[in-house]
């Protein structure tokens, strides 16, 4: 009994002599394990700091907060985002992913506006669809990117629940509408009567007004600058960066002289 006694203290006590996982280790640990409980993998890529990356994906969600079982963008989460990428020094410029269905007029009109009037480099890739109010959301940076496979809806816009039958209501839409046409006419080289074509063409689309745009058709009608991915985005942003930057440093030679 003694014997089996001495054996459990020495245990107990090799096990107290152990070292303990410092504070470091351990948060990496933790780090990891969140990382594969929310993306699959335990390590993420470190991302140059220089270089702010905005994914617009899902639902643009407007005043009403959306369904939870949508996806959706919301602006109080973007404009701040914005807003750093113009007064933050250490971020040179600043590339939008789209992926979205579309969604509310003057949220996604308002987003538009602040990355067109952002005075460093912006560079957008649309993939998988960059439909309706995303339509100026991909037009609003410097330049614009669609891949092969993307799809772009151009439609009139539309509202749910109830309306009022009567003229000022259709007066109502056409401001609205003109608000977009103006966006993407005034960000993009796309002529105005093309734009008012696309959207009431009826024999695109089965059981709606407008027209589908699948990657090189975007470019072809001067909607999208080129067709690319990934890799030609980043190019061209850094390309767009360097060229501010010699333009900035010109103009500071200037102001010394």
């Amino acid at each position: 009994m003694d014997d089996k006694n001495n054996k459990n203290t020495e245990v107990y006590s090799e096990i107290q002599q152990q070292p303990a996982i410092s504070p470091k280790i351990e948060t990496k640990l933790n780090t990891k394990l969140e990382n594969i409980k929310d993306v699959g993998t335990p390590n993420i890529p470190n991302m140059p700091s220089n270089i702010h990356y905005l994914t617009i994906i899902g639902h643009i969600e407007g005043h009403a907060v959306a369904p939870p079982q949508n996806k959706a963008t919301k602006y109080e989460h973007i404009i701040p985002q914005l807003i750093a990428v113009e007064e933050n020094p250490k971020i040179d410029g600043m590339i939008t992913i789209l992926n979205t269905v579309g969604g509310d007029v003057e949220a996604g009109l308002a987003i538009a506006e602040l990355i067109a009037s952002i005075s460093k480099p912006t560079v957008s890739l649309v993939l998988g669809g960059g439909h309706s109010i995303g339509v100026p959301l991909a037009t609003a940076s410097d330049y614009s990117y669609i891949a092969q496979t993307a799809t772009m809806t151009i439609h009139p816009i539309r509202m749910n629940g109830l309306v009022i039958g009567v003229q000022q209501t259709f007066k109502y839409f056409q401001k609205m509408q003109e608000r977009i046409i103006q966006f993407i006419t005034r960000t993009s080289k796309v002529p105005r009567d093309v734009i008012l074509d696309l959207m009431t063409e009826t024999d695109e689309i089965a059981n709606d007004v407008g027209t589908i745009l699948i990657g090189k058709e975007a470019v072809d009608i001067g909607l999208i600058d080129e067709v690319g991915g990934l890799d030609a985005a980043m190019r061209k942003l850094r390309e767009l960066i360097e060229i501010q930057a010699n333009n900035n440093e010109v103009q500071t030679q200037k102001n010394l002289q």
